[in-house]
Parts: structure tokens; sequence; C-alpha cells
């Protein structure tokens, strides 16, 4: 235990960050790589590899993910918005580089090889886009003369037409409700909220047309036709799980899941664990955005309170479109459930995020003396 009258970065740092916070984290990440052990050998065994390859690949990725984590955590809130200014800068560039050199998977361009590793840029475009466009809501907010708004719509034009471009339909879904998110905390006029919401509705229905991909889930969701087997097996691992599960390694549907340490590895969960565990992974996640929406609520800087929001509603919504998918409330999308599916760019990424907010939710000293000026009674004047 780090005494509170020592000092030094590493003090300080214990006793301002938000351990409730951190451990949330910490506790979600522990699960994904416990369920890694129910989800992946099956998966593994059926391409061919070793039935503990990717519990070991998950544990090598959580290493360098927690110390990303760890390491943004000790920023200032200057530093997080320099960072992810560079880091979305980098992110945008691989992004253009994936669309001519990516790896092509399922007639999307999404990755790009470094150092032999293969890397999704768009995951760590998302939480540095989140930052970037909070301190320009905020700048605008701050003086109105610096078109800070019109910068963060060009902005998310730029981000959504790449991921469009990919195509990653779910991903410019969940960067769009985010991006409208903030902006509508940052005060954003009604006449902007009717034009870009008929803009995302005309969006989608553009990319129903546009895109086979898109009109086949669509349709498969709504008429149930069509190849639904990867759909219809997570229902029936959901179901077979019941109440209280099958008990750890004797899950039996999900060893024909195709993507069960990934897309529907909440599927598994509920198979070996049962629905009431599932119900409290809901109830952890909705606590961490709860009590991120608390921190912007309370926060005085306009940056620090539509980042946190911003992050927080981040790793909920994709939360929501994961489990949604799961319980065939939504059309299938491939996307992970945070801290919890193997991935390991989307595991760094999402530690991003989760340093990012821990970063910024932490209680600085400069924080506490400009609150207790507020309550200070001025010289000269009669305390009531």
């Amino acid at each position: 235990m780090v005494s509170r009258a020592e000092r030094g970065a590493l003090a300080d740092w214990f006793w301002t960050i938000d351990r409730f916070f951190l451990a949330l984290f910490l506790f979600l990440m522990g699960i994904g790589f416990m369920l890694s052990f129910a989800a992946s050998p099956a998966v593994a065994e059926r391409i061919g590899l070793e039935p503990f390859h990717f519990v070991k690949r998950h544990a090598a990725f959580m290493i360098p993910s927690i110390g990303v984590m760890l390491g943004l955590s000790f920023l200032t809130p200057r530093q997080v918005r320099r960072t992810a200014i560079i880091l979305l800068i980098v992110a945008l560039a691989m992004m253009l580089l994936a669309l001519f050199f990516g790896i092509e998977v399922k007639g999307s361009r999404r990755w790009v090889t470094l150092a032999g590793v293969s890397i999704q840029p768009s995951e760590f475009m998302k939480p540095a886009f989140v930052v970037v466009c909070a301190w320009l809501f905020a700048e605008h907010a701050r003086q109105p003369e610096i078109p800070g708004n019109l910068f963060a719509i060009i902005l998310f034009g730029i981000v959504a037409a790449l991921l469009v471009a990919q195509p990653d339909l779910g991903q410019t879904i969940l960067t769009t409700a985010v991006w409208g998110g903030m902006f509508f905390m940052a005060g954003m006029p009604w006449l902007w909220i009717i034009v870009l919401g008929a803009g995302g509705a005309g969006g989608l229905v553009t990319a129903y047309y546009v895109f086979p991909h898109v009109a086949g889930r669509i349709d498969k969701f709504l008429t149930g036709e069509g190849d639904t087997f990867q759909i219809d097996t997570a229902r029936e691992a959901i179901i077979r799980g019941d109440w209280f599960g099958q008990g750890p390694g004797e899950g039996i549907v999900k060893r024909i899941i195709p993507d069960a340490h990934t897309d529907f590895i909440f599927s598994v969960a509920a198979e070996e664990f049962g629905i009431v565990f599932c119900i409290a992974l809901v109830a952890i996640f909705t606590v961490l955005v709860l009590r991120g929406l608390s921190h912007a609520y309370r926060e005085r800087n306009d940056f620090s309170r539509f980042a946190v929001a911003g992050l927080v509603l981040q790793m909920g919504i994709q939360s929501i479109i994961n489990i949604g998918v799961n319980l065939e409330l939504l059309p299938a999308k491939g996307m992970t459930l945070p801290l919890i599916s193997y991935g390991g760019s989307s595991m760094v990424a999402i530690c991003v995020t989760a340093g990012f907010i821990l970063a910024l939710t932490r209680h600085r000293p400069e924080k506490r003396a400009q609150d207790r000026s507020l309550f200070r009674v001025p010289h000269g004047m009669p305390a009531e």
C-alpha cells in the first residue's frame, strides 16, 4: 500500500486514480481471459491449431494492453489531447493505406501488417477520434468564434468516408452514434439534430441498396430466411445455458459457433455460466457507463466532460451492439465485446480507451483547489 504521506509520480497516481474504474477494467479483462478457456479451444481445433493457441495469444496481448492502460492513466488532460491527436493522424493514415495495401478479409480491407502483426487501424482511431472531437467541441464552447463544431463535422465526414470505403458499416454506426451523442451534449441546435438524424436514416437506406452484404443481413434478421446458422447456434447456446449454465467446460453448442471466441463469446458465457452470469456482466457494463457519465456531469472542464462521456458511451454502445447480436435483437455484425472478446488490436485499443478514461477522471489538485475557491467567502464579506 502506498502511503498518503509519500510524494512522487506513483504515489500521486495511486491516490488520485479512480480505483473503482480501474478495478472494473481489470475485472472485465479477467472475465475475458477466463472465458477464452471456454470459447477458444474448439475454434482452434476446428482450424487445425493446438487447443490453447488463442488462450496463449489472449494472455500475450493482455500484458501489453494492461501496460498501455496504466501508462496512459498517468497523463494529464493536455497530454491526453496531444496523444490522441498523434494517434488519430497515424490511425487515419493507416486506414487509408489499408484500402490499397491492406489484407482483404471477407470482402473488406480493414487490416494492415506491421512487423508480422496484423493491426486494425480503425480500432485505434475510435478513442482518438472521441478525444479530438471533445477538444473541438470544448474550444467552440469556450470561444464561439473558433469553428470547432465545423472542424468536428469535417473530421467526422473524413472518418465516416474511410470506414464506409473499407467497408465497415458497424463501426460507422458506432462512431456516428457516439459523435452524435457528444455533439448533443455540446449544445447541438435542434436544426442540426433534425438534419443529422435525417442524414443518418438516409445513410442506412443507402447502405441497404448499395452493399449487398448489408441488405442480406437485414433481410435475414427481418425474415429469418437464408444462412442464419451462426445466429441460430448462438441462440441455442443461450437457451441451453438456462439460468445457471451447464458448468465450466460443459458447453456443447459452443463447439460449432464459428466466432465463439470473438463476436459470440457472450453466447458461450450464457451456455456455460447461465443467464444470471450474463445479467451480472451487463450490470457491470451499465455501472461502468453510468459512473463515467456521473464523472462527466460533475466535471467543470468542457474538454474532460465531453471526452469522458464520449469514451464511456463508445464502450457502452459497442457492448450493446455485441450483446444485441448475440440475443438476436440486432442484425448480425462482427463487433467484439469490450475487454472480453479475443483480439489483439481490439484489446489494446479498448485499453487505450480505458487509459484515457482513467487519466481524465483522476482527482487532480488543481481541480480541488478550483472547487474550494467556488465556496470561499471573499475577504471583508460576512459569512452567513
